[in-house]
């Protein structure tokens, strides 16, 4: 059985927020038609989605088999460690312009071009690692904008855990999560080694308490896309399905 292939393109945005141009890959299913309307999943780490993850490919699987509704892929590529830490990072210093390109020039941008449903629960966002810290502050920060955060062995930190406590806004937000049971040693890009395990356990029993939309699972495995890139399917169809 061949499973038809969607279309991979390439596009170039200038952010204001930013002041700088980034390159968007953005993913169109096989079927695509502007007569449809389609969900939106916005990837951080956009690169590594989609030659590491191989998202287009799983998309293309899940749609062919209809085990998902309609989906468009936009992945935000980062230039080096250094670019990612600035805007991924909690602390980092084009962060909360990071946030506001997202929200405020991206998705109009998207809704734009495309035909999107143009609500909150309509669109995603994804990260690895630093890339699903940003997702989720950015999804905690503009939750009628981005109503699903997929978050896949985040960085979790006291900026992190005081913006769930400080949410007010629960019924707009769902969110998945996961992090590796041997996730406690993790070399991050500034050279330090953290404990991501129990962060990411603190994290799951607040969005408990919170009564937070949420599923969690911890992986028998480290850091890596060797668990990431397995756990797409079962991520989407969870979210999307």
């Amino acid at each position: 059985m061949t499973v038809p292939k969607g279309q991979i393109k390439e596009m170039t945005f200038h952010s204001t927020s930013l002041n700088e141009d980034l390159q968007l890959w953005v993913y169109l299913p096989a079927t695509f038609s502007p007569l449809y309307k389609y969900s939106l999943l916005i990837a951080q780490d956009g690169k590594d989605y989609f030659q590491l993850g191989r998202i287009a490919r799983v998309v293309d699987e899940l749609l062919h088999n209809r085990e998902i509704d309609n989906l468009i892929i936009v992945g935000i590529p980062y230039k080096n460690v250094q670019d990612r830490r600035a805007k991924y990072h909690p602390k980092g210093e084009q962060n909360e312009a990071y946030i506001r390109f997202l929200a405020h020039e991206l998705v109009p941008f998207l809704d734009d071009e495309f035909p999107t449903y143009q609500m909150g629960m309509g669109r995603a966002l994804i990260g690895d690692s630093l890339g699903a810290t940003v997702s989720l502050m950015t999804a905690l920060k503009y939750p009628h904008t981005f109503g699903k955060a997929i978050l896949q062995s985040p960085y979790v930190d006291e900026h992190v855990l005081d913006a769930v406590k400080n949410h007010q806004q629960l019924q707009l937000l769902s969110v998945y999560q996961i992090i590796g049971k041997n996730e406690t040693a993790v070399e991050t890009t500034d050279g330090q080694v953290k404990d991501f395990l129990e962060p990411n356990r603190q994290l799951h029993k607040l969005f408990n308490e919170k009564g937070f939309s949420h599923f969690y699972e911890e992986f028998d495995g480290d850091h890596t896309w060797k668990y990431w890139q397995p756990d797409l399917k079962r991520a989407l169809t969870h979210m999307f399905g």
